[in-house]
């Protein structure tokens, strides 16, 4: 083995070896220890001691942190595969009021009355904002959720839920109060309790070869493909909604987003019982989103040509919270604010939604069975993507490849992605909560950015009953079953002492001198990491019927 240190190796040779860094991250990829551990300062309050403890980053891409990002991947399919065949309902019904909630929210009534009653004499209103502020504490500490009094709402424009003509009717089934899917009894007696794996994609917007690149770039409509892109999640919510209201019960989902190779949205669905084939492609083809935004096809100010701002002295009484104003560089005109603009199409009997959006004819839905082999494919598919972004997916290897990108983040760059997005100055209209500042092109958002491809929502969507737990619980319950597999009780965890309050946690700042290296750190998280997996192993030989196994290596690890 050839010496780095020794000066007679060239210089070509000593360069191809690999640095020691290099090494210990290989290392703690291979263990599924975090490459990027965040260090936390922990004080014992009984005895006053200070120590730092690395918390794993969290990372869910692996670009950030491989280990990190696996091991959410895992938690995933974990919830994936939990929710998905449930024969019992996930959520328990809700608990009757206890004797003292009751008392407390006839208070609470007495208090409003006696507020209302001041208020009229013109009385102090300070008095009884506490006492309600005090009984709404004392609620919420006896298991009650949600307000007594939901806060005040603000105005909301109403428009006419009447369906388009061009899209077909959905039918209306008698809701049934249930989550989980019906069953089917075969000839030989046999129960099964299938589910559904449902594919959808966006509409075409030209013709597209294999590599998913336009034939005739020129008439690619790239503009219906970023505003699809845009208002995707409001799509799949419509989706799901209609679903519902066909299926007839609440339907539950896990679904995660991935694009094409012509870049479009695509989701993928694990649906929690049977709906007919038919029924679901019904749904899709009559499900669409209108986008009631300002008209954007006509640009007034590009370049250097741009609206400016100008203060306004009298801001605190404006409505709309606005400092100023934008105006024309030229006429001086103040530019109408996204109210004023929505003012105008509201009162335009003609007016047409700026986009709609709807799914495409391309629909797969397959029926699955727990513990089959359809229902592993399914996860795999559910998952498969999520620990790269979205652009990472998208791997462009060809000069057509890259070229389509490009013409595409054009697109989008000046596309309006929210009522805030700075771009609606482009159109001659301010956004909504202007500022100075702004200009178009330039917008923050996550869906001009290139590694969401127009994307701005969530990559994972999980209905609420799915399997009535959060990712929290999930990741508890594989820390409770490693816990198990050692012989250990929660309370002997390092990580969850048993006096919450006995430490304080503290971020580490740039007076903190006794931080370990980054390597130092990596290399205790590495080997307490083989301490773990050593343990694990001789609880499971002893599981297996080998009772002598060491036990030295499970109490060290505790």
């Amino acid at each position: 083995m050839t010496n780095p240190n020794d000066r007679n190796i060239p210089r070509a040779v000593r360069a191809a070896m690999p640095l020691a860094m290099e090494v210990i991250e290989e290392a703690c990829k291979a263990n599924g220890v975090c490459l990027r551990p965040v260090v936390l300062k922990r004080i014992d309050t009984a005895t006053g001691k200070a120590e730092y403890v690395n918390v794993p980053c969290g990372a869910t891409l692996e670009a950030k942190c491989e280990p990190c990002a696996k091991r959410a991947v895992q938690l995933r399919k974990a919830q994936a595969r939990e929710g998905w065949h449930l024969e019992a309902e996930p959520v328990a019904e809700r608990d009757a009021p206890t004797e003292r909630q009751l008392w407390l929210v006839e208070e609470r009534a007495d208090a409003e009355e006696l507020r209302e009653l001041a208020e009229q004499a013109g009385g102090d209103l300070a008095v009884w904002d506490e006492v309600i502020t005090t009984l709404e504490s004392e609620l919420a500490d006896s298991g009650v959720r949600g307000s007594v009094l939901p806060g005040e709402s603000k105005p909301r424009r109403v428009r006419s839920t009447r369906r388009r003509q061009d899209a077909p009717d959905l039918p209306k089934r008698q809701r049934e109060n249930r989550t989980v899917g019906r069953t089917y009894t075969a000839p030989d007696g046999r129960v099964y309790r299938p589910s559904l794996f449902i594919t959808l994609t966006c509409d075409t917007y030209g013709k597209v070869r294999h590599d998913g690149t336009p034939v005739d770039p020129s008439t690619y409509d790239y503009v219906r493909a970023a505003r699809d892109a845009i208002h995707f999640p409001k799509l799949v919510d419509r989706f799901v909604q209609n679903l519902r209201r066909v299926a007839g019960y609440d339907v539950q989902y896990f679904a995660t987003v991935e694009p094409q190779k012509r870049l479009a949205p695509h989701l993928h669905m694990a649906v929690r019982g049977t709906i007919p084939k038919a029924d679901v492609r019904a749904v899709a083809a009559a499900t669409y989103h209108q986008v009631w935004w300002p008209p954007c096809d006509e640009v007034r100010f590009e370049g250097e040509h741009l609206p400016v701002w100008a203060g306004d002295e009298n801001a605190d009484e404006r409505e709309d919270g606005q400092a100023g104003d934008y105006l024309d560089p030229e006429t001086g005109e103040v530019l109408p604010t996204w109210e004023q603009a929505l003012d105008l199409l509201d009162a335009d009997q003609d007016a047409e939604p700026l986009h709609v959006v709807r799914l495409g004819p391309q629909i797969d839905i397959q029926g699955v069975f727990a513990g089959s082999a359809g229902a592993d494919k399914g996860l795999y598919y559910l998952t498969k993507y999520l620990t790269k972004s979205l652009s990472d997916c998208y791997q462009a290897t060809s000069d057509a490849q890259r070229a389509h990108l490009e013409r595409l983040m054009t697109v989008l760059r000046y596309e309006p992605c929210a009522p805030t997005c700075p771009n609606w100055l482009r159109y001659g209209i301010q956004p909504k909560g202007a500022k100075p500042g702004m200009r178009p092109g330039s917008c923050r958002g996550k869906a001009h950015k290139p590694e969401h491809l127009g994307y701005a929502g969530r990559r994972v969507l999980v209905s609420r009953k799915w399997s009535g737990k959060t990712l929290a619980e999930h990741k508890q319950d594989r820390r409770a079953w490693v816990l198990e597999q050692l012989g250990l009780s929660a309370t002997d965890d390092p990580a969850e002492p048993v006096d919450p309050y006995r430490y304080i946690w503290r971020p580490v700042t740039s007076a903190d001198r006794g931080v370990p290296p980054r390597a130092k750190r990596l290399l205790d998280e590495l080997a307490k990491r083989h301490q773990w997996r050593a343990a694990l192993k001789q609880a499971q030989a002893r599981a297996d019927g080998h009772p002598n196994a060491d036990l030295s290596a499970v109490q060290e690890a505790a």
